[in-house]
């Protein structure tokens, strides 16, 4: 992009920054633009303990007897400074094929738990990690035993994550075509920039030119392809990140997802980046300056024809996004998760696996579940769920929340609703409740809107005294008018 290009590029984004001062003052956003994503609902760092009785013990299967389905593969070359979920490093192949081994049994545990001989998967994703960490043999191990277990006949999708240096010269061409003999028919590449100064500052195990390898080879052999990047990390700049977006443009992928850098942990592991922060704070990325750079992409992206069909997420068709995570956190339909600190995600309950190998294995070798966290979620908090996933990620249907919380939508945060609206933030139809551009562009802190105080990420004196001050939003009176 020409410099004149990137001027008015950025002048276009610029007015961003005058909401995110409004919206600090009103109390939205914290007072320090400090960031926690709204992943999940309650936050994953804060679930109670929970033992496998307490969560299967009311638990039904769904009607149609289908599951979204997650694998954890806790593997990956290296560290990447960013990451707060834990995994081993240049693990031997021996590790890899104990955990393999714990993952099959996992797998029979949960089934004879749920009363099922197989399990019906409407989407699956495999994820980490580095699910692809694995030697050739071993990726065809695990997709033989996991497969063989699984009734596929009305999965639509199945989905990898990947890391790019692992799909690269001849060994990574392998792993692609026995994916693909699997069944696997989209990628997530985790490019996460493609700069080269500052993939080597995540201390990413690829470069530039390996994830452009990475999605060739993918396209070559006709997967769907995402990529994802990371914005705001320490040695970007607005310029440069708007070239790694253009750059991610003339791949011409299907889809391209970004996230902001994430530097509290929302993961069972601290990321080195907190440690960073500590110890060199002036090199983290100013707060608007990080804004600026996300409202530039969106801007480009745009532009060039791609739009936002899932929050962050930029397609050109709506088909390309993630069934997975469209299911899980807009559907609010059951998921079940395998693996060390995988998640379960049901309609009315949520459940997180251990965290440590040792303790994971002890409990697979005792043939019980390796969950210790999780919650039957009480009426008040399911109506918190179904609002937060929802609007964050695509939007909330009136007549699903009703049939998902025996509460009509109308009768739900009635105060919090309409000072959302007053701000601009949101917009109501009679059969729907969405985010407006503004309150996309804001959408975790939005939604934030909707927690418990026992789960804000941020104590009340990070917020502006404001009227969408959170800890205002929460209060008991502003809940439920009724519940079910």
């Amino acid at each position: 992009m020409d410099n004149g290009g990137m001027r008015e590029l950025l002048d276009a984004a610029r007015p961003r920054l005058e909401d995110y001062r409004r919206l600090k003052s009103a109390g939205l956003v914290p007072i320090d633009g400090d960031f926690f994503p709204s992943v999940h609902y309650p936050p994953i760092t804060m679930y109670p303990p929970i033992t496998e009785e307490a969560m299967f013990e009311t638990y039904t299967l769904p009607p149609d007897g289908m599951f979204d389905l997650y694998v954890h593969i806790p593997f990956c070359i290296r560290r990447c400074v960013f990451c707060h979920y834990p995994s081993l490093y240049g693990a031997a192949d021996a590790e890899k094929d104990r955990y393999l081994a714990a993952l099959e049994k996992e797998m029979d545990i949960y089934m004879r738990r749920l009363g099922i001989s197989s399990l019906k998967a409407r989407s699956i994703l495999i994820g980490g990690g580095t699910p692809t960490d694995l030697t050739p043999a071993q990726l065809e191990r695990f997709l033989a035993f996991f497969t063989s277990r699984l009734d596929m006949g009305g999965c639509r999708q199945f989905n990898y994550d990947v890391d790019p240096s692992t799909l690269v010269g001849p060994e990574g061409m392998e792993r692609l075509r026995i994916m693909r003999s699997f069944g696997v028919n989209r990628l997530t590449i985790g490019v996460q920039s493609f700069n080269d100064p500052i993939l080597k500052r995540m201390n990413r195990s690829h470069d530039a030119a390996a994830a452009l390898e990475s999605i060739r080879n993918s396209q070559e052999l006709g997967y769907k392809v995402n990529i994802e990047f990371i914005f705001g990390y320490p040695g970007q700049t607005p310029e440069n990140w708007v070239e790694v977006v253009a750059q991610a443009l003339r791949t011409g992928v299907d889809e391209i997802q970004f996230y902001r850098l994430k530097v509290i942990p929302y993961g069972d592991q601290h990321g080195v980046i907190q440690k960073v922060r500590a110890i060199h704070p002036d090199e983290m990325i100013p707060v608007e300056e990080t804004f600026l750079m996300k409202q530039a992409a969106i801007e480009l992206l745009a532009r060039s024809g791609y739009h936002e069909n899932l929050r962050r997420v930029f397609t050109r068709k709506r088909s390309d996004i993630s069934l997975y995570a469209f299911n899980q956190c807009c559907a609010l339909l059951d998921q079940l998760g395998f693996g060390l600190t995988a998640f379960s995600s049901m309609r009315d309950r949520f459940g997180l696996n251990l965290q440590y190998f040792d303790e994971y294995y002890r409990a697979i070798d005792a043939g019980r579940l390796p969950l210790n966290r999780g919650l039957v979620r009480s009426n008040e908090e399911q109506a918190r769920w179904a609002i937060i996933l929802p609007l964050k990620n695509y939007f909330i249907r009136k007549k699903h929340y009703e049939e998902v919380t025996g509460v009509p939508l109308a009768g739900a945060f009635p105060r919090t609703f309409a000072a959302l609206k007053e701000f601009g933030l949101v917009n109501e139809t009679d059969s729907r409740v969405e985010l407006t551009p503004l309150g996309a562009f804001f959408a975790d802190e939005v939604v934030q809107q909707f927690h418990q105080k026992d789960y804000m990420p941020f104590p009340p004196e990070n917020y502006a005294a404001g009227p969408l001050n959170p800890y205002r939003q929460s209060s008991p009176e502003q809940a439920v008018e009724k519940t079910h």
